[in-house]
């Protein structure tokens, strides 16, 4: 979602997690499907301009013009990953603020235009150091990459099997980058009215809470929000497209786990509602199984009878909203029928 996001808006993501989490493959295949020019590279803290941004043009200085080589570099890619991205050098973190802002490299006489889109970065850390803040903040989405769970193992595998030998064949391109720019042009039409109050809300919320976001990202929020309404089909925002917060707001990796959490306690979202709806759901075989214990006439009976009819009404409530929506009707259904037969239970039981 955040590479997605990070394409429409035209906008740089960072995706932080432990080697070995497909992050570089991740961006490699969004890149291929565009048939994007990509550029890759590993940083350390030895890593010298020339590599990424070309080495200089020896034949042109010779004539006394200051030139880079910049064929398969940096400065002609649309789409760029740069791996362990925090430990660039003073030199090349200089350079990238200018080229994640304003897509230009000053390099001593030159001033270089590029036509880098996207510049994805990724690292298995969050910067402390005070000279990366600046780096950091320029990533507008940032996302926590972790270790799949063992319920996915078995797909791992296979997925990996099949990658080894071949089978995935090429990647075929399913847009171009002209398409992009004219979904960009898209995003940057919707209408964002009905959610800006609610926006200044929650970031009001949030800084109370510690989870300060600068004037910059303030700003450029709106964007993913605009992306999010367009990726769901829509030309108008939503509340539920203020779940982007939890890819724009974060900072360090305690924060990714708060955030989820304060959004669905503020929002009244898909998520949200799916969550309560489980919880709802959780409850009611809980009681079930309480209530095939009880005997006839149980006084207890009673007291069950009243919650499980506050309980539907409450999913009947939560739906209001998502009455379009298969996949919450479904569950929502399957939680009345289910109250139902407990009730026919319980009512049987008391006799009446």
């Amino acid at each position: 979602m955040v590479i997605t996001l990070s394409l429409i808006c035209g906008e740089h993501a960072v995706l932080i997690g432990e080697p070995g989490t497909a992050k570089s493959a991740m961006v490699r295949r969004a890149a291929s499907l565009l048939n994007a020019r990509f550029f890759k590279y590993l940083l350390t803290k030895y890593t010298e301009p020339s590599e990424l941004f070309g080495p200089l043009d020896i034949r042109a200085l010779r004539k006394g013009v200051y030139a880079r080589v910049t064929r398969g570099k940096l400065p002609e890619a649309e789409i760029a990953f740069l791996d362990e991205i925090f430990n660039a050098s003073s030199a090349i973190l200089n350079t990238l603020l200018s080229l994640m802002m304003e897509r230009v490299i000053y390099d001593g006489y030159l001033e270089l235009r590029t036509q880098l889109w996207s510049l994805f970065g990724a690292s298995n850390r969050v910067p402390e150091e005070p000279e990366l803040e600046a780096l950091y903040d320029r990533f507008l989405l940032r996302t926590h990459v972790k270790p799949l769970d063992q319920d996915y193992w078995a797909e791992l595998l296979e997925a990996s099997w099949r990658i080894e030998t071949g089978v995935l064949g090429e990647v075929k391109p399913v847009l171009s980058m002209e398409d992009l720019v004219a979904i960009n042009s898209f995003a940057l039409k919707v209408n964002l009215e009905n959610v800006k109050s609610s926006l200044l809300k929650l970031l009001l919320i949030l800084e109370e809470k510690g989870l300060h976001v600068t004037d910059r990202r303030k700003g450029k929020i709106l964007k993913v929000i605009a992306a999010h309404a367009l990726l769901n089909g829509r030309s108008v925002a939503t509340e539920d497209d203020l779940i982007v917060l939890k890819y724009t707001v974060p900072k360090s990796l305690e924060d990714f786990e708060r955030i989820q959490v304060i959004l669905l306690e503020e929002l009244r979202t898909r998520e949200r509602v799916l969550k309560e709806l489980n919880e709802i759901r959780t409850n009611v075989r809980t009681a079930a199984a309480k209530i095939k214990q009880l005997g006839p006439f149980d006084p207890r009976l009673t007291d069950y009878y009243k919650n499980l009819k506050i309980a539907k009404n409450k999913v009947l409530s939560l739906i209001k909203d998502f009455d379009d929506d298969e996949e919450v009707v479904k569950i929502a259904n399957e939680i009345v029928s289910e109250i139902d037969d407990l009730l026919d239970v319980i009512t049987a039981k008391l006799n009446v």
